[in-house]
């Protein structure tokens, strides 16, 4: 059977064998190249474990896909960390699957991060944030992006940015600790930032956060939520990586003293206690590396999923038995975590180890659905409700 076939040798050895993927397709006379193609037949879908009546489907391929943003007229853009471009997506057909796909833009450093906003598509960089005018008047031959702040750090360990405008109508900017563990003297690491739309008036919001790669809003007490990575080399166990809640400026999270709200940390923790810092708001596991997240406030799910939060676990990389690699359900009671859940799972084999799929971030679709980017199957996701 072809599907298992492909799924099977792996798209290595699919491209060998002069398999072409989604972007050595022949363009169309928009510029746009089709948005799916065999390999995403080729993914192990009915690995996927969801509770009863929701069902997964793939949506779009997008290289290395990471960060995603959708625009009031539906199109999904989406960023990567180790690749270059800034692709569109479009379904123009209404199947619930991406049709055509667009690159908007390219040549660029680690442009993990995107935000629409009044139009204009924003990209982070390591160190800069860029603005495309007007995207979507120009997906087949679009402007070059224009630099509206670059002056954030070019330091690429943690570098890479998640961006989004708040209910402040601020552009929210994080910049990850440069090292493992470090106490740095430039307190614009570690932190999270937040600009005008023109990229002035940068400010430090959060302090004490090591990594953070995912942040949104309480739909009703508008409190930033956001998610953290712990410091490695401490063992398989400890420390958690952290929910966090953000309900004003110039908070404390603990990094590089103190993790997961109680642990002290070997190397800082003797200069400021637990104490100092506000605990984090559920602690989702050590080494899951939780990444993008969101509430959900559509329709089509049940209606004990609204108000709720979900969760991408990107996955271990450095413990002995893998952990992660599934959506996390976070319950949620107005501001406070009451306990976690894994909502989906698959993409690790327990058993053997494997892995064939990193979740990264979550987006919620005007029909209610869910899509969940995929940046090592190079995929993006659709979840939705049938009952």
């Amino acid at each position: 059977m072809k599907t298992m076939k492909y799924a099977a040798i792996g798209l290595a050895a699919l491209l060998a064998s002069g398999y072409t993927t989604v972007r050595d397709r022949k363009r169309t006379p928009d510029g746009s190249v089709p948005a799916l193609s065999a390999y995403a037949e080729s993914l192990p879908l009915n690995t996927i474990k969801l509770p009863a009546g929701f069902k997964i489907e793939v949506f779009a391929e997008a290289p290395d896909a990471r960060q995603m943003a959708i625009s009031p007229s539906g199109i999904v853009y989406v960023g990567n960390k180790d690749k270059n471009s800034i692709y569109a997506l479009k379904d123009t057909n209404g199947d619930n699957k991406a049709d055509k796909r667009w690159e908007v833009a390219s040549g660029l450093n680690m442009p993990n991060g995107v935000a629409f906003n009044d139009g204009d598509l924003y990209i982070a960089e390591v160190s800069r944030i860029l603005k495309v005018p007007a995207i979507e008047s120009h997906l087949d031959n679009p402007p070059k992006p224009v630099t509206i702040n670059d002056d954030y750090p070019t330091e690429t360990h943690h570098g890479w940015k998640y961006i989004a405008f708040g209910p402040d109508g601020k552009l929210y900017v994080p910049v990850g600790a440069p090292c493992n563990i470090c106490e740095s003297k430039d307190k614009i690491f570690a932190s999270i930032t937040r600009i005008n739309k023109d990229g002035s008036g940068r400010e430090v919001f959060a302090n004490g956060v090591r990594n953070s790669v995912g942040f949104t809003w309480h739909p009703q007490t508008k409190a930033m939520w956001f998610t953290d990575n712990g410091r490695d080399m401490l063992g398989d166990d400890i420390p958690s990586c952290e929910l966090n809640i953000a309900t004003k400026s110039g908070m404390h999270f603990g990094y590089p003293y103190c993790h997961e709200g109680s642990i002290s940390d070997k190397e800082f923790g003797s200069k400021r206690p637990c104490s100092d810092f506000t605990p984090p708001a559920d602690k989702l596991g050590a080494h899951v590396a939780p990444l993008g997240l969101k509430f959900y406030t559509g329709s089509l799910f049940p209606a004990s999923y609204k108000n709720q939060l979900f969760v991408a676990e990107h996955g271990s990389w450095n413990r002995s038995k893998k952990s992660g690699y599934v959506v996390a359900l976070v319950k949620v009671d107005n501001d406070k975590a009451t306990g976690h859940e894994v909502f989906a799972s698959g993409w690790l084999n327990n058993d053997t180890q494997k892995v064939w799929g990193r979740p990264v971030d979550i987006l919620m679709m005007p029909d209610g659905s869910m899509l969940i980017s995929d940046d090592q199957a190079g995929v993006i996701y659709r979840v939705s409700y049938k009952g």
